[in-house]
């Protein structure tokens, strides 16, 4: 890792960060890590940047352990990991802007967590953080395809089916309308789904997967691109 920010004189990598958690009875419980993963390796290896092993493990604590599968850090534990593995990054690599990818929504705390502590610690290091969800208003579209409060939905199932076939039994797919729309509080997964699906991963197809995850790695590229013009901003003299 170190001779690869050495030889192309890049200091920006990507931090892929998953999550081990039940989805559905279809889809594998690594769904979110495949996912981040593969979108990131995709990305970096198109713009020549550095990759950090995804970690696998995430705060699942909203799904509970309602549904078998699921293996979960806790937020403090989770913040403690990242800003333990970004430092060996940072000191041992030379990586001096380090940008935060999650497949899976409820690593954000922990995430902002990170990098509030991070900040403060290396004040010449730069950090950002984006759910897979959020790299663009597309990718918001695509994964909010048919619910806005997806889970193991069209288009995870969809993307799945593209990356990581054997991990999708689509016999066992059952569609489940979203309940959150227009509620005020925040529910655990438990509370708003019988199955841990909210979405219709019964329309999912390999096709569609495909092209799905072409517009997201597309839109991750433009910002990567972002991410290494930008320059400290300017403070007046």
């Amino acid at each position: 890792m170190g001779e690869l920010v050495a030889t192309n004189g890049r200091s920006l990598a990507v931090f892929p960060i998953g999550a081990t958690e039940q989805h559905g009875a279809h889809l594998a419980t690594g769904t979110d890590t495949f996912l981040v993963e593969h979108i990131c390796r995709e990305a970096c290896q198109r713009r020549g940047i550095l990759k950090l092993p995804a970690l696998p493990f995430g705060c699942s604590y909203g799904h509970t352990e309602k549904w078998p599968g699921t293996l979960s850090l806790s937020p403090t534990l989770l913040t403690g990991v990242l800003c333990e593995i970004s430092r060996w990054a940072i000191n041992g690599t030379g990586v001096d802007r380090l940008f935060f990818i999650s497949g899976h929504a409820t690593n954000g705390p922990s995430i902002e967590s990170a990098i509030l502590q991070l900040r403060y610690e290396y004040p010449r290091v730069r950090f950002a953080y984006r759910g897979l969800w959020e790299i663009s208003a597309k990718a918001r579209s695509i994964y909010a395809i048919d619910a806005p409060d997806m889970h193991a939905n069209l288009a995870e199932t969809a993307m799945m089916l593209a990356i990581e076939p054997d991990g999708v039994d689509m016999k066992n797919a059952r569609d489940f309308a979203d309940l959150t729309i227009g509620k005020f509080w925040r529910y655990a997964m438990p509370a708003v789904t019988p199955n841990g699906v909210v979405g219709r991963p019964s329309e999912a197809s390999a096709s569609v997967g495909e092209t799905m995850l072409e517009e997201i790695i597309q839109d991750l590229e433009k910002l990567l691109v972002e991410a290494e013009a930008e320059g400290w901003p300017t403070l007046p003299a």
